[in-house]
């Protein structure tokens, strides 16, 4: 079983921010999401974290005898100079653009194309590993519903219509190669 863990809550989250690359600590809050997700996960094989502060909070909660691995390729999507910015000061056309074409880059940021290039290759290499163990990725939004595309096997578009929660659970099974979405943005455990 593939389990993609979005990281727990942070001040900028609560405060509605685009935190991309911002390197942001879990809050009060946040600290209380991971621990429960960890009660709710039990003991898994292993754990494999994006290496932004709030998602090793996140991972660190897990219970795994391996420790945690880090992978560059599931951090969060790079809002460029939007970083830790509201959602509010993206203007309208450059929300069409990028909602539009899944090529089209904030300035300095990253495009959802790249995204894909980097965080698909990385489900890919888990695959077998996670067809016979439980693996739970820590990662942020971005990557995450980018998972599911990878899932489902459906483009980019999909992505403005998942909403998917802080400390939320979504579970993938491996059925030989093929991937199996069984639950998404699970938040029973909070």
């Amino acid at each position: 079983m593939l389990i993609l863990l979005r990281h727990g809550q942070t001040a900028a989250n609560a405060k509605g921010l685009l935190q991309g690359r911002v390197d942001n600590p879990l809050d009060d809050v946040g600290y209380a999401q991971a621990a429960a997700a960890a009660a709710a996960l039990g003991t898994v094989d292993r754990v494999i974290a994006s290496p932004l502060w709030r998602t090793r909070q996140t991972a660190a909660a897990l219970r795994c005898d391996r420790g945690v691995e880090y992978d560059d390729r599931l951090i969060e999507l790079d809002y460029g100079d939007f970083d830790g910015s509201a959602l509010g000061d993206v203007s309208p056309d450059m929300w069409d653009m990028w909602r539009s074409d899944s090529s089209y880059r904030l300035p300095g940021g990253e495009s959802l194309d790249e995204l894909r290039s980097r965080v698909w290759p990385a489900l890919d290499d888990l695959r077998e590993f996670s067809a016979a163990s439980t693996v739970v990725v820590v990662s942020h939004m971005s990557p995450i519903k980018t998972a599911v595309q990878w899932v489902l096997g459906v483009d980019v578009e999909i992505s403005w219509n998942l909403h998917l929660s802080t400390a939320s659970v979504t579970r993938v099974a491996m059925r030989g190669t093929r991937a199996v979405l069984h639950s998404f943005n699970d938040t029973a455990h909070l």
